[in-house]
Order: C-alpha cells, then structure tokens, then sequence
C-alpha cells in the first residue's frame, strides 16, 4: 500500500470540494482549481475527509494512487494559503522592474527581457534583485520561476545570474586555480 496514497486528506473549513466522478473542483478563498484524476483511481468525500483508493496493485495503479493525492492535497493549499517561489539575480547590472503586471529585466543582454504574468500568477518586486512568484496553483508557479530563472541561469565561474533564494551554486575554479 502506498504510504503517501492511503493518508486521508482534511478538507479545512472554507473550502469546498466537489466530487464528479473523475473530475475534483476545489474552491477557496483565494481560487478555485480542477483536477481530472487518471482512471483506475477513485477519490470519495467523507464530510470533511477525502480518500484516493486504488482498485489493484498493478504498477499503473501504484504509482497514480500517491500522485493523485499529492496533487489534490497541493491544490486544497493552493486555495487556502497559495504558493509563492522567490528569485534572486546576482551580478554586476543585473535587475529588474515591475512594468505593470509584468516584469522587465537586464541581465546583461544587449535588450531589455520582457515576462508577462500568465493568468493567475502575481509578480511583486521586493528590491531591484529580488522578486518572488505566486500563485494558487504549484505547478504553475514552479514552471514560472523556472522560465525566469532560464532568461540567465546561475554561472558556475562567478555566480552570476538569476537563482531561487537561498539557492546554493556549486563554483568551479578558472583557469588561474591549478
């Protein structure tokens, strides 16, 4: 039995989930997500308690059964308290600026790289360096910060570039360190 999977999920006061066969809608304060859920899969509502259950230990069925209650836990917090991921850029130059919604950064290029928010995705601009990503949905903030991070990644000689906060850059010494 999946350790993960057969963990029930409390569904907090505030939150409404609706069970329509294969398709969970989780609405909150801050949103509302929907998850279609693979096939062999069942979720049932209890009050206020979801279940995943799996009909047979078959692999398939194996490895969705802690899938999918991951993604329905992730999206009931999503709705209640959401998800932000915050951005560091490091170097000589390197900044960037809140044009609106959107965020207009220079790293170095020869132009100005312009990101727009995609929907429901929030940009706040703490510093000229720093920046964090929020959002109701996990996997929408996470592939965000990561397209940001991509505009420059970390270099491994001198740091420079945009990296998550607190992110650690393992640095190779040049050509001078034999």
């Amino acid at each position: 039995m999946s350790r993960i999977g057969r963990l029930p999920i409390t569904v907090p006061a505030g939150v409404e989930v609706k069970v329509d066969g294969s398709v969970i809608n989780v609405k909150g304060t801050k949103g509302e997500l929907s998850h279609t859920v693979a096939s062999p899969i069942e979720v049932t509502l209890d009050e206020s308690t979801l279940t995943v259950t799996r009909p047979n230990d078959e692999r398939a069925s194996r490895s969705l059964h802690g899938l999918t209650r991951t993604l329905i836990a992730n999206m009931i917090e999503g709705v209640t308290k959401g998800y932000e991921k915050k951005l560091e850029i490091v170097g000589t130059g390197y900044r960037v600026q809140a044009k609106g919604t959107d965020l207009e950064f220079a790293l170095g290029f020869s132009h100005p790289v312009n990101v727009s928010a995609p929907e429901g995705i929030t940009f706040t601009v703490e510093g000229p360096t720093k920046l964090s990503v929020a959002g109701i949905s996990k996997q929408q903030v996470g592939e965000v910060a990561a397209n940001i991070r991509k505009l420059r990644k970390p270099d491994p000689y001198k740091g420079k570039g945009v990296r998550y906060a607190g992110e650690v850059i393992r640095r190779k010494v040049g050509k001078a360190g034999k």
